[in-house]
C-alpha cells in the first residue's frame, strides 16, 4: 500500500483514515486532519505554521 502524506503539515496519513480532495483542473490533495484540510482552504501556508512539519 502506498504512503501518504498530508499536503498541509506532511504528517504520513495512516490507511482507512484522512480526506482526499480532488480538484476540478486534477490536482489531489490529502489531509490527516480537518484542521489541516480548513487551514489550505484559508490559504494559509504552512511554512509560517509552527505546528505544521513543513515549517520545521
Amino acid at each position: 500500500m502506498e504512503e501518504r502524506r498530508c499536503s498541509f503539515c506532511n504528517t504520513r496519513i495512516t490507511p482507512g483514515t484522512g480526506k482526499l480532495y480532488a480538484k476540478k483542473d486534477g490536482t489531489v490533495y490529502y489531509f490527516c486532519s480537518s484542521k489541516c484540510e480548513k487551514n489550505m482552504r484559508l490559504g494559509r501556508v504552512s511554512r509560517k505554521i509552527k505546528w505544521a512539519r513543513k515549517g520545521a
